[in-house]
């Protein structure tokens, strides 16, 4: 579906149309995230500490630390008295553990279907599974699935290379993927277990996220023969990077990843008549409002958005914290 506004400007400017893609930006479990950032802020007051970044975004973990949110590398930094939220990336059953041991005041806001992906993990390797990973290495979500089993009971596989240089392995093998990765990529490289190892298992729905999915075919469908695509959103977020590959892949003339309206070099719409604009899930909306109005200062705009999902899911607050 398509949906045409204009946004005025003081002067008349030659049009540039915008395809706007929908749904963009925050997923249920972002939302859940910082919203367990602004409620343990309001039960236990400030300061409250928050392993890693809560999501991958700037403006966001900048927002919550000026309300009394600490960002920390590891529970070392934590005090016993004072709450630590886990990301929503999720962590490795080690650092629950220490949490546990210290009788840390802990709250678990790893996103639902990363939590899915951690379940499958330990279920596998608790039925004497090898399990492989389709991810990308150092991600957060990554270190944190791995960590769900013993070293060396799960193999990250990142390129179709790293599936073709696997030794035989004799026994039972399952497979899950980050759940950020482009979709069509996420496939192939199942495929290719599968070919591998025709008798691998994988879970019975794909782990990649609704949200995901989701932000992938609206760039799809809005992408091809625009000029520039803009995808806003950070350099560490995965599914972000993801959106601007898939616009590429799509048919974009080019697509960038931009943090915020701040970071774009607007001579480049000085020759370009149509231009797509999606966001990640970490970004928050402000930001595409903020880039469009940045837009429209120089151009005279028209935009259609162009919709593929409505999406209605809503994660529920951590137990611990609704307790």
């Amino acid at each position: 579906m398509r949906i045409k506004r204009t946004l005025p400007t003081g002067r008349r400017q030659r049009p540039l149309t915008v395809r706007l893609s929908a749904p963009r930006g925050f997923c249920a479990g972002v939302e859940r995230a910082i919203r367990t950032v602004e409620e343990t802020l309001a039960v236990h007051g400030a300061p409250v500490y928050v392993r890693h970044e809560i999501v991958h975004n700037r403006h966001v973990v900048d927002r919550l630390a000026a309300m009394g949110a600490v960002f920390v590398d590891e529970l070392t930094a934590v005090p016993d008295d004072r709450p630590v939220i886990f990301s929503a990336h999720g962590c490795p059953q080690s650092v629950h553990r220490e949490a546990a041991d210290r009788n840390l005041i802990a709250i678990d806001a790893t996103c639902p279907l990363v939590l899915k992906v951690h379940s499958e993990t330990r279920r596998h390797v608790a039925a004497g599974r090898h399990v492989y990973l389709v991810g990308h290495a150092g991600h957060p979500e990554v270190i944190g699935t791995m960590g769900q089993a013993p070293a060396g009971a799960v193999t990250l596989v990142e390129t179709i290379a790293d599936i073709g240089a696997l030794a035989e392995r004799t026994g039972h093998k399952a497979y899950v993927t980050q759940t950020t990765l482009s979709v069509d990529d996420a496939q192939t490289m199942v495929d290719a277990l599968k070919q591998k190892f025709p008798d691998i298992i994988g879970p019975r729905k794909e782990d990649i996220c609704y949200a995901t999915s989701n932000r992938q075919n609206a760039v799809k469908a809005a992408a091809p023969g625009v000029d520039l695509f803009v995808v806003i959103g950070s350099e560490t977020s995965s599914n972000s990077k993801r959106l601007v590959e898939v616009a590429l892949s799509a048919g974009a003339g080019e697509a960038s990843l931009i943090e915020d309206a701040a970071a774009f070099d607007y001579e480049r719409i000085d020759a370009i008549s149509l231009m797509g604009v999606s966001a990640g899930a970490s970004a928050p909306e402000h930001l595409v409002e903020a880039f469009l109005t940045e837009l429209a200062r120089r151009r005279t705009l028209k935009i259609e958005t162009v919709e593929t999902a409505a999406e209605n899911v809503v994660f529920n607050t951590p137990l611990r914290l609704a307790s």
